[in-house]
């Protein structure tokens, strides 16, 4: 049987009439890298500040290392937490930072310092316990606040949007860092972001996070291609979303048809109570803009590689309204001829329609198996919000 170090049952949590965290039950693997996903006001980090001990919950429990935290203050439990602002006491050198749990449990002086050179070591700063925090780099204090946390050695390090302070090209190093950090003590993470991009490049799991529940606890891999829920589907990477009714079905495909005509073949994905499409429901399918492939003829789309076994999968005729330029990639923005609404289109720096001008008439399409398409009604709303 799998260890747990965390496991959450029945939590909730209402602030007046609002409920923050609502009936939600989860476990998470002992030595996993467990991020919670969601947008502002969604309720993950009223979540954390729980399971911190800074807030109890209205009803419910948690367990950490197989024991119930119930009545047990923040400063008993075997968790530590990672602000975004860090909070180092800047009249303290690196080292007393690192040292200043240890000395606060009665460790003694000897013990304390090889223990915090050896966490220094560890984190990649090596002989800097001497210095100010003023005098590291924004990711330099990001790993001395990690190191305060490690030293304690605790069942579960808490990480509440630590990179959110950082400018893009540090964040972008600091998620390579983390991880490695994470695989090489082998702690328990549970990270707090509201940005996928932290939470698929980190995490052996993710949970999606809306209005209080977990619309969907997977891998990074299983979110992106096999969203649960229309909200994970509109939340999770970026998506082209097409509303209509069904108005065909092929076994495991159904046709969307716009309101204006324009009609989209995707792959059906069940709703979580099992509900799946039928013909006149309305209807949501969401494609990616990476699974799209553009032509100025059919027989530049290549549709039976595009479309394994689906031959049949439909060509749609677009008008390119912008081309994005994004460094190592870019986009191309088009309308559907028919319905006039927009739709995007990977485009890789090196193919051969790099020359695509405005106004151009395109062809594109899809494999209908790497689209998916939901019953509207009952799920989760799509998008960004919470």
């Amino acid at each position: 049987m799998t260890a747990v170090d965390l496991e959450a049952k029945s939590l909730l949590k209402r602030f007046g009439s609002h409920v923050a965290v609502d009936s939600l039950s989860f476990a998470v693997t002992r030595g996993s890298f467990f991020s919670i996903l969601g947008p502002s006001g969604c309720g993950k980090t009223t979540l954390l500040r729980m399971i911190a001990g800074f807030i109890g919950p209205d009803s419910g429990d948690i367990e950490i290392g197989g024991r119930s935290m119930q009545g047990v203050p923040p400063n008993r439990r075997p968790v530590n937490m990672v602000f975004q602002q860090l909070a180092l006491f800047p009249m303290m050198s690196v080292g007393e930072n690192v040292a200043y749990g240890l000395a606060r449990r009665g460790v003694g002086r000897a013990e304390r310092e090889a223990k915090v050179a050896a966490m220094l070591e560890r984190v990649g700063l090596p002989g800097a316990a001497g210095k100010r925090t003023d005098e590291l780099s924004g990711g330099q204090r990001q790993r001395v606040a990690i190191a305060r946390s490690l030293v304690l050695e605790p069942t579960l390090l808490l990480l509440d949007e630590p990179l959110g302070a950082l400018d893009l090209k540090l964040r972008e190093r600091m998620k390579i860092e983390l991880k490695q950090l994470q695989a090489a003590f082998g702690t328990t993470f549970v990270y707090i972001t509201h940005d996928q991009s932290e939470a698929l490049v980190l995490s052996d799991q993710v949970a999606v996070m809306n209005a209080g529940r977990f619309e969907q606890v997977g891998s990074p891999q299983a979110l992106y291609y096999s969203p649960a829920t229309p909200f994970v589907a509109g939340f999770v990477g970026a998506n082209n979303r097409i509303e209509g009714r069904v108005s065909a079905l092929h076994g495991a495909l159904a046709d969307v048809t716009t309101p204006e005509g324009w009609v989209v073949r995707a792959q059906i994905q069940a709703a979580p109570d099992g509900r799946r499409p039928s013909v006149g429901d309305a209807a949501t399918a969401f494609v990616r803009p990476e699974v799209a492939v553009l032509g100025r003829t059919a027989a530049d789309l290549d549709r039976p590689t595009i479309a394994p076994g689906d031959e049949a999968a439909p060509v749609h005729e677009g008008v390119v309204e912008s081309l994005l330029f994004d460094g190592a990639n870019s986009a191309v923005l088009l309308r559907e001829a028919r319905s006039r609404a927009e739709f995007r289109v990977a485009l890789p720096q090196t193919g051969r329609y790099a020359d695509l001008k405005v106004d151009e008439r395109v062809l594109f399409t899809f494999a209908p198996e790497r689209a998916v398409c939901f019953a509207t009604g009952g799920g989760g709303t799509g998008g960004g919000h919470g």
